[in-house]
């Protein structure tokens, strides 16, 4: 075939309507016509008719409101199995069109009021439980038919996917082609047809004076919105009181690995010393869910990614005594396994201190177990579960009810097993943190931080005077006479 009807080139502007044959043959007949946008296409067809008939040959476009765009989404497969079942969240997703939500603006006297629906309705549920940004889509499509045989849906390829959203971002799909050569479409015919395009951005260069003026409009609305934060957040900080500290731990059980049976979970809870203290509806314990093993090298590992969170708070009572070194809170964790038979088995026991500086940390804490005498206890726990079991968890460091001043626990038989990953982000918050920075002074502890420990500044006072003054006096023996030295040290 001659190489002028193999090669077409088009120039394709934003949501620009190119009929196929296949659309001009369906539009054409007026009983196939039967919403209003089956109209407008039929007389806009009959006005290409009249003016010579379509430019385009092989390459045409399907816009945001055509049929094709919403079978596209409709249709989407969330895997890539042949046989892909959709589940009910996949059914019900399907009916949310992103592009048709509307939006309605937030009122101004409204600002503070609506950050956090607390009693959320099923209705607002409904509209809001998907990221709710309009979406703008355009197919460009190729009609790859057989020589003199367009128009058939079967032959129909897309080329290009372009998609814009409401904050301005332009998605094209497949990109570009630039340096990286043709994109190949293989068509499964008898012929085994190859056809090569490329997509190239033919949009006129913005000039320095239009890209200038964009930037200032930029930063206008960027200000604005600013503006509009702040409004929305407001400037009242709840601020602990003096010589409190308020610790605030985002955590998560993110693995256990090591442990000799499948099926693990994690119980834990956190116990909180004297004068820490939380609120009333803060859950200080938590169960994760029972997780499979992995393996991964030489151990398996089970994957909980169970997050959790923690809002507490030290308060010094008395300012006038000297404070010794505060007991921070400890949080007391046990591994279990459950089996077929619902027969649950005691994995290994541990604890954690949670950390004293702010930030992110990441924590591995080796756990161990009881281990009964002789072998019977041993075949008891694998064939009909069980095990010895702490009755207090507290145990595993020093017990909460112990009193007296040695902990013995000689005779107590224990075997190391596995080891559980935290991942802790903690977040410290004090008054003194500001008063701290304001007097651009350096926090080297906690202690230091809490500001309501007067006494213990006070007392670390004296003793650096107490060092000035010894070294001033090492410095004045040095400069005496030895002889005068050794006659005052024989006198005495």
């Amino acid at each position: 075939r001659p190489p002028e009807d193999e090669e077409e080139e088009v120039e394709v502007g934003w949501q620009e309507k190119l009929f196929s044959q296949f659309e001009v043959d369906l539009y054409l007949n007026e009983a196939a016509c039967q919403t209003p946008l089956d109209w407008q296409y039929h007389e806009e067809i009959r006005k290409l008719e009249k003016a010579g008939g379509r430019k385009n040959c092989r390459i045409f476009t399907y816009t945001d409101h055509d049929r094709f765009t919403n079978l596209e989404e409709l249709c989407q497969k969330v895997t890539d199995l042949d046989h892909e079942v959709p589940s009910y969240l996949v059914e019900r997703m399907a009916n949310v069109r992103r592009r048709r939500q509307d939006r309605r603006p937030v009122e101004a006297s409204s600002l503070k009021s609506k950050i956090i629906t607390w009693e959320p309705s099923e209705e607002f549920i409904k509209n809001n439980h998907v990221i709710n940004t309009p979406v703008q889509t355009m197919y460009i499509m190729g009609d790859l038919g057989p020589y003199g045989k367009l128009g058939h849906r079967e032959y129909e390829n897309v080329l290009c996917t372009i998609k814009v959203d409401g904050n301005g971002v332009i998605t094209v799909k497949p990109d570009f082609t630039g340096t990286k050569g043709a994109y190949r479409i293989e068509l499964d015919g008898e012929k085994r047809e190859v056809w090569e395009y490329t997509i190239e951005n033919a949009s006129a260069q913005v000039q320095p004076e239009e890209e200038e003026r964009e930037q200032r409009v930029f930063r206008e609305l960027y200000g604005r919105h600013r503006d509009y934060l702040s409004g929305l957040v407001g400037s009242d900080f709840e601020m602990p009181l003096p010589g409190t500290l308020r610790l605030f731990v985002n955590g998560e059980i993110v693995s256990a690995q090591g442990y000799e049976y499948d099926n693990l979970y994690v119980h834990f809870f956190l116990e909180l010393p004297d004068q820490w203290s939380s609120s009333p509806f803060q859950q200080l314990s938590g169960v994760t869910q029972t997780c499979a093993t992995k393996a991964m090298g030489w151990d398996n590992v089970a994957y909980f990614c169970y997050p959790f969170t923690v809002d507490m708070f030290y308060t010094q009572e008395d300012e006038g005594v000297f404070p010794f070194l505060p007991q921070w809170p400890v949080l007391y964790f046990e591994v279990l396994s459950l089996d077929f038979w619902q027969r649950y088995r005691v994995e290994g026991y541990g604890s954690l201190v949670l950390p004293t500086c702010p930030g992110v940390h990441m924590l591995t804490i080796p756990t161990w177990r009881p281990v009964g005498l002789g072998p019977v206890a041993e075949m008891r726990r694998f064939f009909i579960g069980g095990s010895p079991e702490l009755e207090d968890l507290t145990y595993v460091r020093i017990p909460s009810t112990f009193k007296g001043k040695r902990l013995s626990r000689f005779g107590f038989r224990t075997e190391t097993t596995g080891s559980v990953t935290f991942r802790l982000g903690c977040l410290q918050q004090s008054r003194a943190f500001l008063e701290n920075s304001s007097l651009r002074q350096r926090m080297q502890s906690v202690l230091d931080r809490l500001g309501g420990f007067s006494q213990q500044s006070s007392v670390y006072n004296v003793l650096e005077a107490f060092q000035r003054a010894r070294r001033r006096m090492q410095e004045a023996r040095e400069s005496l006479p030895q002889d005068l030295i050794s006659t005052s040290a024989s006198a005495v």
